[in-house]
């Protein structure tokens, strides 16, 4: 079984039934101060931690005096233009005891399938962990519509974790793991501890039911839990009513952990190294050695560039006697990439106009 405690980079999925009372439609303060102690004592042993949180259409329906249910899409945007302000300060002022620094990110499904978009997205979530802080993540159901919309958080939260690359993703939920049936109606169901692949059998046993006031059934999790194995993410469903779930999950509480075959990293390789490169970038010997230690390319070494890609697309890496090197995403596209190719870091800024980034070719974002 996983333990919490071994993760490197955990992402959290909290449901709105978690942080708002569903009969006063108040804050669930005293719990979610409880989740901060936890977040706090990941955090002290290393851990980078992303909270996806639902919750702010929930809080602002009450403040506006909206009913508590059939909104208009018009009404959920403003009940979430209100409900962002006040889930945002409210993590805020779970955390700063702790001192731990939050900051709020609101994202819609364009920003996933556009890829100019994601790679921003998944830039600032990394700089934002590499800084210490605690990403607040969330669906901007300010302007999203329903083109444009995740529509539950489990999935929202599997997108997030394979964005930033975790190796464990936790859905608290109001069922403590992934059942044979629904255990409110079917007294024989048994829960699963562990699945190692989600089989038609597994997909099959799965309800649409949903609490009060969250959309997602479990459905969304098995979708969630593909997503996340795909990708080298272990994830777990939870029981997340109980005060400090995360340390009640390390204790053994009960739960359903899906567990994927490789890691985030080698499972993040195998997909770069399935695509097709749109381009060509040739390096010098200088390079092909740096290369060869584990280090990322630098435009210093890089002699040749053909083909048209985009930032992020993929790109073969050929050495000074055309060989293949390797395969890897590019950080710039192709008209920046022949305008700075051979020059040291130092002289980029004036070519390109901008503060550049350091490496041509990640190394975490190439294949040898």
């Amino acid at each position: 079984m996983a333990s919490v405690k071994t993760a490197k980079r955990l992402v959290v999925k909290i449901g709105s039934a978690l942080l708002v009372d569903r009969v006063t439609g108040d804050l669930r303060n005293d719990w979610l101060h409880a989740l901060a102690l936890d977040v706090a004592w990941l955090k002290a042993d290393g851990a980078d931690v992303v909270l996806v949180s639902s919750g702010s259409i929930a809080l602002g329906r009450r403040v506006l005096g909206l009913p508590g249910h059939d909104l208009a899409l018009e009404q959920s945007q403003a009940a979430a233009a209100v409900g962002q302000i006040r889930l945002a300060r409210a993590y805020e002022e779970a955390l700063t005891p702790h001192g731990i620094t939050t900051a709020q990110v609101l994202v819609t499904l364009e920003d996933s399938t556009d890829r100019r978009r994601y790679l921003n997205t998944r830039a600032t979530l990394e700089q934002l962990l590499n800084l210490g802080v605690v990403p607040i993540v969330n669906e901007n159901d300010t302007i999203a519509t329903d083109e444009i919309r995740y529509g539950d958080n489990d999935r929202l939260a599997a997108q997030v974790a394979v964005t930033v690359g975790a190796d464990q993703l936790i859905l608290l939920s109001d069922v403590d793991g992934f059942y044979s049936a629904n255990p409110g109606q079917d007294s024989n169901a048994t829960r699963y501890e562990q699945i190692n692949q989600i089989t038609p059998e597994i997909e099959a046993m799965a309800g649409d039911a949903g609490s009060g006031l969250s959309k997602g059934g479990m459905k969304t999790k098995l979708m969630a839990a593909k997503a996340a194995m795909a990708a080298g993410c272990a994830m777990a469903i939870s029981d997340g009513f109980t005060d400090r779930p995360l340390s009640a999950l390390e204790n053994g509480a009960n739960a359903t952990w899906f567990m994927p075959q490789d890691d985030p990293h080698l499972a993040r390789k195998r997909w770069i190294g399935a695509m097709k490169p749109k381009g060509i970038v040739s390096i010098d010997a200088g390079a092909a050695r740096a290369l060869s230690r584990g280090k990322s390319l630098l435009p210093a070494g890089v002699t040749n560039i053909t083909g048209d890609f985009r930032r992020g697309d993929p790109v073969s890496i050929l050495g000074p006697d055309n060989t293949s090197l390797g395969l890897g995403l590019s950080r710039y596209n192709a008209f920046e990439a022949i305008a700075i190719k051979g020059l040291r870091t130092g002289d980029i800024e004036p070519i390109l106009g901008y503060k550049p980034r350091a490496a041509l070719i990640h190394r975490d974002d190439m294949v040898l």
